[in-house]
């Protein structure tokens, strides 16, 4: 499901999107949007994650096992 929003941007921002629209970077402007936004989420994620893990781990082998995950895991859908 989706839902239509309005945002009000400054005219240099929208020149920008209308370019990356005009070059086909995507799809459209909702398109560009809804990746910006999807990418600050995931930012806004990593940050607590390492917030979190800096508060728990102590000892520098604590955190092995998700760093060797993490070396497995495919960035294919990062932009």
């Amino acid at each position: 499901m989706t839902r239509q929003i309005a945002v009000r941007l400054p005219d240099e921002l929208v020149s920008f999107v209308d370019e990356v629209v005009g070059e086909g970077r995507a799809a459209s402007r909702a398109d560009l949007v809804a990746r910006a936004l999807e990418h600050e989420r995931r930012r806004i994620l990593a940050e607590r994650d390492i917030e979190l893990l800096s508060r728990t781990a102590t000892e520098p082998d604590e955190l092995a096992g998700l760093a060797e995950h993490a070396a497995r895991t495919p960035l294919d859908d990062l932009d």
